[in-house]
């Protein structure tokens, strides 16, 4: 072992109130598994931040160290189909949930939630992707299984947020009409340089009329929003088209009648990377890494350490953060 003790980001509740500091930490205090890893980069995602702000239904026991995602070298592995010195990727399952997660230099985690790193993506891309980039990568999979790129324009909502910068790259690059949701008036010249052909508003798109049914402007979709906006898709989308769904940050309930689905043969696709099969992830990983990445996806991330971590949070849990901030942990 090169050390027992490494650096962690620990979220620590102290009268009802809930601060996150770096913290020394020994090897011995990590969870129970087959599989330990001296972890590279991590990401930050919502998720990450509503567990450091105490949020029951992420994180249920304090203290506790945050990160869904997390990529690295294995440096011990017992009864595995791993072996050290492999370059693997974690992402999702209960990795920094219940689990202590990937803002530490180490983590132990079951060898099964583990994928190795694919040739021809390095270290930091797949951080740069982590949970956010497999969840649009399967978006953008069940989406292509239905809708083609001359069938018309797709429309992705929280297009400056992980998911949608990553699936507005993407869907760029295979060739699809990129409509980009934003609330950001700001942000025009970098979705446009993600690729991007349209931007709407979120302020307009919100207020479009009430009718069960609009006008079909698109092929298809990718929410990662929720509410009023997942509504308005969904209702302005052409026949046969299909809209997948990843978030409720606006709400998760939506207020619609069958006819979008019925009158005009409407897929509506939920998307779960936490649990997402194996065999599919392994698929989407190698996607991500080869026909499926983007010329331009170190744009759409920001570099950090543990010690800058606190204030990225903040700056995420009030709306202002864009793209992808990776934690870089260790060479």
């Amino acid at each position: 072992m090169e050390k027992q003790e490494f650096k962690s980001f620990v979220v620590e509740e102290k009268e009802g109130k809930f601060t996150g500091t770096v913290k020394t930490r020994n090897i011995e205090d990590l969870p129970q598994a087959d599989l330990l890893i001296k972890v590279s980069y991590s990401s930050l995602n919502y998720k990450d931040a509503l567990s450091t702000t105490g949020n029951k239904g992420v994180t249920k026991n304090y203290p506790h160290t945050p990160g869904i995602d997390a990529v690295g070298v294995v440096v011990k592995a017992e009864n595995s189909s791993f072996s050290i010195n492999d370059k693997v990727i974690v992402t999702s399952y209960d990795l920094g949930m219940n689990t202590d997660g990937g803002f530490s230099e180490y983590i132990r985690v079951p060898s099964e939630w583990a994928v190795k790193l694919p040739e021809n993506l390095t270290m930091k891309e797949a951080m740069i992707y982590g949970t956010a980039g497999l969840t649009a990568g399967i978006s953008v999979l069940r989406l292509t299984e239905l809708v083609k790129p001359e069938d018309g324009k797709i429309i992705i909502s929280g297009a400056t947020g992980g998911v949608g910068s990553l699936s507005v790259a993407i869907l760029a690059k295979l060739g699809y009409f990129v409509v980009a949701i934003t609330g950001k008036e700001s942000e025009r010249d970098y979705l446009t340089n993600l690729g991007a052909k349209e931007i709407i508003l979120r302020s307009d798109f919100e207020n479009l009329d009430k009718r069960p049914i609009l006008k079909p402007l698109f092929a298809g979709g990718i929410d990662t929003v929720g509410g009023v906006i997942l509504e308005n898709i969904i209702k302005s989308t052409a026949p046969m088209g299909a809209v997948t769904c990843c978030g409720n940050v606006a709400s998760p309930k939506i207020d619609l009648t069958v006819f979008p689905f019925i009158l005009r043969g409407i897929s509506l696709i939920g998307i779960d990377s936490q649990n997402y099969p194996l065999k599919y992830r392994e698929l989407v990983w190698k996607k991500l890494a080869q026909d499926w990445k983007p010329s331009q996806l170190s744009d759409t991330c920001v570099d950090i350490t543990l010690d800058e971590l606190e204030s990225k949070i903040n700056l995420m849990l009030q709306g202002k953060l864009k793209g992808r901030t990776v934690l870089k942990l260790s060479k």
